[in-house]
């Protein structure tokens, strides 16, 4: 992908929410200090690319004002690019993207597949950098009510590729485009699971895939005590891994994930196997 690493392997995403909600950290690094310190942080324990955003996609999370959105962003993504760091925003809107690249961001990472702002799809073409298109189906207070599905494989994979057809239409070139499944994102667990099993199928659109399963509630339920409470959320991290082998094992691009280093070391295990098979 132009302008991003190309290690050969899968790639690791670290996640820093500079928001005061996110499921997964609960506002740990909301001051922009400590989120530059986390990114780097993340780097140093193997981050390929560093995901910044500053909006919570939660389920049933409220959306955040652009100018609270950027002022969350850009002064994060300024510094960490000035310190050579690769850095992606985790945005739903044109104006935060545009503002996010010219501070540096090499990756605009839109869970609303350029559904969310029609604007997105012409900022991202005219900024050359790689774009993310995941699978939604709407905005956090509605998705978990939209998670219906005959054949979820293929009907998310014939909205994504909907969706690619937009964008492509709007200007974006074919070698920008990372699609990713959305896990969460209007799904069920065993929709999640359903398109773990099928990354291979997710793969023959023929665009490099993110998978982002780390942290989030299907891994908790599986891994439910005996009671059915739902293991926390910062619990979760050896199930996150287990996913990280085998997506990256399966042909993904790059994983997104919160503890990295256990994950880059994953991703590099994947490698190892898959040069030894060829």
């Amino acid at each position: 992908m132009p302008g991003l690493p190309a290690e050969g392997r899968c790639l690791v995403m670290g996640v820093v929410n500079v928001t005061p909600d996110s499921f997964s950290d609960g506002g740990r690094w909301f001051d922009p200090a400590a989120a530059v310190r986390h990114g780097l942080d993340l780097v140093e324990q193997g981050a390929d690319i560093v995901d910044v955003g500053g909006e919570s996609t939660r389920p049933g999370a409220a959306r955040v004002s652009l100018e609270e959105e950027l002022a969350r962003v850009v002064p994060v993504i300024r510094e960490l690019s000035r310190e050579g760091v690769a850095v992606s925003v985790d945005t739903m809107r044109a104006e935060v993207a545009q503002a996010a690249v010219a501070a540096g961001a090499k990756l605009v990472n839109d869970v609303s597949g350029g559904l969310a702002d029609p604007e997105m799809p012409r900022v991202v073409a005219a900024s050359g950098v790689p774009y993310v298109v995941m699978h939604w189906r709407g905005h956090s207070h509605a998705m978990d009510s939209r998670a219906i599905y005959g054949d979820v494989v293929t009907e998310v994979r014939e909205e994504l590729s909907k969706r690619v057809a937009s964008v492509l239409a709007e200007g974006v070139a074919e070698n920008q485009i990372v699609l990713d499944p959305g896990l969460g994102f209007s799904k069920n667990p065993e929709h999640n699971w359903a398109l773990l099993a099928g990354v291979d199928q997710l793969a023959t659109l023929g665009y490099p895939l993110l998978v982002g399963a780390s942290r989030k509630r299907f891994l908790g339920r599986l891994l439910a005590d005996p009671d059915g409470t739902p293991r926390p959320f910062s619990r979760s991290d050896d199930a996150t891994l287990a996913v990280t082998a085998l997506a990256a094992s399966a042909g993904a691009w790059c994983v997104r994930v919160h503890d990295v280093r256990p994950n880059a070391d994953a991703v590099r295990v994947a490698a190892a196997v898959q040069r030894a098979r060829s």
